[in-house]
């Protein structure tokens, strides 16, 4: 797979993947992103993430043989500080599965690692997404804590879940002492 960031003229591929109801069932109880929500708001948020140093944000992801769009990849400030950086991940249908979300996933923490200079990466999913944890844990990230958000934080997640999440995390040295 490559990355590369996101155009305006993306948006499209954008809505296609958002309006996977299995893509979107934990981010928003399977309701697709609004095509003049992606337009007016996601694309300009996404290209303001490259104005940043060292880079971050949202990075388009494409398989290296066919060159098809599988999804997405972040890197985002972390909430409590500025030596932390949260990695999440949005990928088709497709290629779900086939180790993707993993090899992606390793990728990104090695150049924040070893490029970036940051000291710990974190990631959360709701606790009853199981094939993120599985993602998580295989690409070295192990279980920081669990928590629920607030209601107003996150009110599509699935009803009855109560919001439940869980903090992953690794830092330099523990994802140093993994092997490849």
């Amino acid at each position: 797979m490559y990355f590369r960031q996101f155009r305006v003229d993306d948006a499209q591929l954008l809505f296609e993947l958002d309006s996977d109801p299995e893509v979107m069932r934990f981010i928003s109880n399977g309701q697709p992103t609004p095509l003049a929500q992606i337009q007016d708001v996601i694309i300009p948020r996404f290209l303001d993430y490259y104005k940043e140093s060292p880079p971050r944000g949202f990075w388009a992801a494409h398989l290296r043989d066919t060159t098809e769009f599988m999804g997405w990849f972040h890197l985002r400030p972390g909430a409590i500080s500025r030596e932390e950086v949260d990695l999440g991940y949005r990928l088709k249908r497709s290629v779900w599965r086939r180790g993707l979300a993993t090899e992606g996933s390793r990728a990104l923490i090695k150049k924040v690692f070893d490029d970036w200079g940051y000291q710990k990466i974190t990631a959360h999913t709701m606790a009853v997404n199981l094939a993120s944890r599985r993602v998580l844990e295989k690409a070295g990230l192990r279980v920081e804590r669990e928590f629920h958000y607030g209601g107003a934080t996150l009110g599509n997640w699935i009803i009855g879940e109560e919001h439940r999440a869980v903090k992953y995390s690794v830092t330099r040295t523990e994802f140093s002492r993994q092997s490849p």
